[in-house]
């Protein structure tokens, strides 16, 4: 029963792992090609083939230190670049906001 459960949550890791895998190799594609250039970060080509082989790896070699690596690129691509390239592209990070919202909130004319 116990080893039952210890695989379930090592199946469960394994998923977890190739969903964060396939969501960078997804962003890293939607991106454009020159907001790489433009955020002064690796080229799209570079990020494609390293989560690539990132999503590969997961699928296909169960091997865990190279998943673990897998893992690593996915989080710096999610973590330091995707930020990079939404600031570049005008994705800011406010949702539903007006052209005449500043820094600290709307702007009201001096009211």
């Amino acid at each position: 029963m116990l080893l039952t459960g210890f695989s379930t949550l090592i199946w469960l890791l394994y998923m977890v792992m190739l969903v964060l895998a396939v969501v960078a190799l997804v962003m890293a594609a939607l991106a454009r090609d020159d907001a790489y250039r433009a955020a002064d970060k690796q080229q799209k080509s570079f990020w494609l083939i390293i989560l690539g082989i990132a999503v590969a790896v997961n699928l296909f070699v169960p091997v865990l230190f190279l998943q673990l690596a897998g893992v690593v690129a996915s989080i710096v691509f999610l973590v330091d670049v995707r930020p990079a390239l939404r600031a570049v592209s005008g994705g800011g990070g406010r949702r539903g906001g007006s052209s005449s919202d500043g820094p600290y909130g709307p702007y009201n004319g001096g009211r």
